[in-house]
């Protein structure tokens, strides 16, 4: 009877002390950490992720050295996850595997840490630091948690998060090219293909090669454009090796004809300069 009494009073008191603006407030000053605890999840349950994480915050230092620590914890970081604060759940939950490495919510807490990277990266056109990052913590859980229920999802994530590195590169590249910085375009189309290969742009960035290779050499003094042809042409060739039904064959078809005919004039000059 007296523990019914008890349990009623509880619950009236926790209405009265949320039911106006200043509530939490009120709630987190009455000194009762059971009572703080139990609204903590109740509002937790319902998806009320700011007043739970704000009741979460309260109540820590109550349970610290106590085995209710890191589910609390926990709590708070996955409250800060599913109201995208990643920022904030980054930090807590990079906190919570290192200070809580053998608890029950270990596996969960790196699978939201490596997801908190993957949702502040950024699209490919900006810097991608996160992307970096996000990838290693992707591949850190899968690497620890093999037969995870979640691998699946972060092959996917993972295959996304490079494919965005991969775009970086060929929009690095490309953006050399657009104005016209075509030695520059190369060294940069070349190395997006070997960090690369494969890309999803390797047709593209191997046609841009031989492209800004043409443009390079016709734009050159003429004691550089012999060798700088005979350049392109190798980009050419193994473009056409490895594309030989592509869309731009023609158009590179065109620009090998014209460097073929200067190096057969340039041969031919050299030849009669000779005699």
């Amino acid at each position: 009877m007296k523990q019914t009494l008890l349990n009623a009073f509880c619950g009236v008191a926790a209405a009265l002390l949320l039911g106006g603006c200043s509530g939490i407030n009120a709630l987190l000053k009455s000194g009762q950490p059971e009572l703080i605890y139990s609204e903590a999840m109740k509002n937790f349950e319902r998806g009320k992720w700011q007043r739970a994480s704000t009741l979460f915050e309260g109540v820590q230092h109550y349970y610290a050295g106590t085995s209710r620590e890191d589910s609390i914890s926990f709590y708070n970081a996955y409250c800060k996850y599913k109201d995208r604060d990643y920022e904030t759940a980054s930090t807590l939950l990079d906190d919570f595997r290192r200070k809580f490495g053998r608890s029950a919510f270990i596996e969960d807490a790196e699978g939201m840490y490596a997801l908190c990277f993957f949702y502040l990266a950024p699209g490919p056109s900006r810097d991608q630091t996160m992307t970096t990052q996000a990838i290693m913590a992707i591949n850190e859980f899968m690497a620890r948690y093999p037969h995870s229920s979640r691998i699946e999802e972060f092959k996917e994530i993972n295959a996304n998060l490079n494919e965005r590195l991969h775009e970086k590169a060929y929009l690095n590249a490309y953006t050399y090219y657009k104005i016209g910085r075509y030695r520059s375009a190369i060294v940069a189309l070349k190395n997006a293909l070997r960090k690369y290969p494969s890309s999803s742009h390797r047709e593209e960035i191997m046609f841009l090669i031989v492209d800004a290779g043409y443009r390079y050499a016709s734009n050159s003094i003429a004691s550089k454009q012999t060798d700088r042809y005979l350049d392109m042409l190798d980009s050419y060739l193994s473009f056409k090796e490895e594309f030989p039904n592509s869309s731009h064959i023609k158009e590179l078809d065109r620009m090998a004809q014209h460097a073929r005919d200067y190096l057969d004039r340039n041969n031919k000059d050299d030849n009669d300069n000779n005699i």
